[in-house]
């Protein structure tokens, strides 16, 4: 599975909100800057995170972005189902809970695809933004 430029710079990018929207809200400009992304995409970004539910915007002069709740509770399988939608590895209607393909009871080969699919699902579900907030945090106080 690889991502795409959608989930690893959204990544960054809430890795970045979390760690700063603690003091105030923080503008697509300064997460931008901050992370080497253009503004542009980033706007695109932010606007699947909100529709997730994972993010909200404050308007007014110190407007910007915020958590929409506590790092503690967005892991990084939320941000990434929200920007890359489904993360399986291979595109298995059985995977997705739908019936199989024609040859669904004959193909051994979806049960390597399952057991990938719940080691990733499991994974991802496991690492918190917090955790990625905390360690970002101990790499800046090194430099």
């Amino acid at each position: 599975m690889t991502l795409s430029t959608k989930g690893r710079y959204g990544l960054k990018a809430m890795i970045d909100l979390a760690d700063f929207s603690e003091e105030m809200p923080q503008s697509i400009a300064n997460i931008a800057s901050r992370q080497s992304i253009s503004d542009s995409y980033l706007e695109q970004l932010m606007a699947k995170l909100k529709r997730a539910g994972l993010i909200v915007s404050i308007r007014g002069s110190q407007g910007g972005y915020v958590l929409a709740k506590p790092s503690e509770e967005i892991s990084v399988g939320d941000i990434l189902r929200a920007l890359e939608g489904d993360l399986a590895p291979v595109n298995c209607m059985e995977l997705k809970g739908g019936e199989g393909c024609s040859g669904s009871d004959k193909c051994v080969a979806k049960n390597v695809w399952k057991r990938i699919d719940e080691s990733i699902q499991t994974a991802v579900d496991s690492m918190w933004l917090s955790d990625l907030v905390e360690d970002n945090r101990k790499m800046r106080s090194c430099e």
